[in-house]
């Protein structure tokens, strides 16, 4: 291969590189340095080229991932916001109603006052044929006094609900609308990063992405080998819930199926759409998002996790997989990738947390 195709992609990297603005520093995985084929020739890309674009497409993947968890978290949120802007207008249409009424009864009201005790209550003594029931008239109109006093605190009531309802509502819409933006911005974020991503490996022939592969894997064993090296094995002998049991399955029987961002089922997942369906599957509806996941579940020692609970990834939780036992999890890892079972130890550990604690 000539000195035109390192250029190539030393060029991609680089150029990639320099237009991703990346969310996080570091990469995904452990880094080694496999040592150079004694047969390559000076112009071949070697396995350090190759190399630095698995670092490149770490960063890019990791970066997308974080993106991916800002659209989920604006897409949640802009549905919740749609439902309870719904909810309010039920409530100002049925307040409208009830506000008509009660200024239908209170003009009744009004009415029947006009047309019974125009007179004085002198004069309607003297003109009434039955004294009694003339004081009794007087005690109703006592009650009707009392009656209307309330019907006018009902309808103040009333319009300060309505008031507040739309108040409410407008505050929602503008909420809505943020949103609405945020999750645009992750999405283009997200298709920027996946672009290049794409394109960066595009440049790779057959034979090298091949050696990529390779070098993915063996960076996820290292750092798994690393992991099952510490003794954390011997320390976990949880045994899984009934509810956990569920999540399991649910998530194992999804093996095979291709990573989405922004999916959650039935025929694509992303990371957390994997995980928060297999808990809902479970009867235990958890947050969307793998940060969500974090914050919101209790976390547990990496020793005493047991089947079904969560393995959440990266220093800003970006990621999250299913612990199976025996070091192993399930995950939707990337785009490009399947769901799939890997080393629970093939990533930074950032904690894990119980969804039915």
């Amino acid at each position: 291969m000539g000195t035109g195709k390192r250029g190539l992609i030393a060029t991609a990297v680089t150029v990639i590189g320099a237009v991703a603005v990346l969310a996080a520093p570091g990469t995904a995985f452990a880094a080694p340095s496999p040592t150079p084929s004694p047969t390559a020739s000076p112009t071949a890309v070697t396995n350090k080229d190759i190399e630095a674009v698995r670092k490149q497409l770490d960063a890019l993947y990791h970066d997308a991932a974080v993106a991916t968890d800002a659209y989920n978290a604006a897409e949640e949120k802009a549905e919740q916001q749609s439902a309870q802007i719904v909810a309010l207008a039920r409530k100002i249409v049925k307040g409208q109603e009830k506000l008509a009424k009660l200024k239908a009864r209170a003009g009744a009201a009004a009415a029947a006052q006009y047309r019974s005790y125009g007179l004085s209550d002198e004069a309607q003594l003297m003109l009434s044929d039955d004294p009694q029931e003339f004081l009794d008239s007087t005690g109703r109109v006592l009650q009707g006094q009392r009656a209307t006093k309330a019907l006018i605190a009902e309808l103040t009531r009333t319009q300060q609900d309505l008031k507040q309802y739309a108040a409410d509502a407008s505050a929602q819409w503008t909420r809505l609308e943020a949103n609405r933006k945020a999750r645009a911005t992750a999405k283009k974020k997200v298709e920027q990063r996946i672009a290049a991503a794409e394109k960066l490996e595009s440049q790779l022939e057959a034979k090298e992405k091949k050696r990529l592969a390779e070098l993915e894997e063996q960076a996820a064993h290292q750092a798994q080998t690393a992991w099952l090296d510490s003794g954390v094995l011997k320390e976990i002998s949880g045994k899984a819930s009934e509810a956990g049991k569920t999540a399991v399955a649910y998530a194992t029987t999804q093996i095979g199926k291709p990573y989405e961002w922004g999916a959650e089922g039935p025929d694509s997942y992303d990371c957390s759409g994997l995980t928060s369906q297999a808990w809902a599957s479970a009867g235990k509806p958890i947050p969307r998002t793998s940060q969500e996941q974090w914050k919101q579940l209790k976390h547990v020692d990496v020793k005493d996790m047991r089947p079904g609970d969560l393995i959440i990834y990266f220093d800003d939780a970006s990621h999250v997989a299913m612990y199976l036992g025996d070091g192993a999890i399930v995950h939707a890892p990337r785009p490009g990738r399947t769901v799939t079972i890997a080393g629970a130890g093939s990533m930074p550990i950032l904690g894990v947390v119980r969804p039915d604690a």
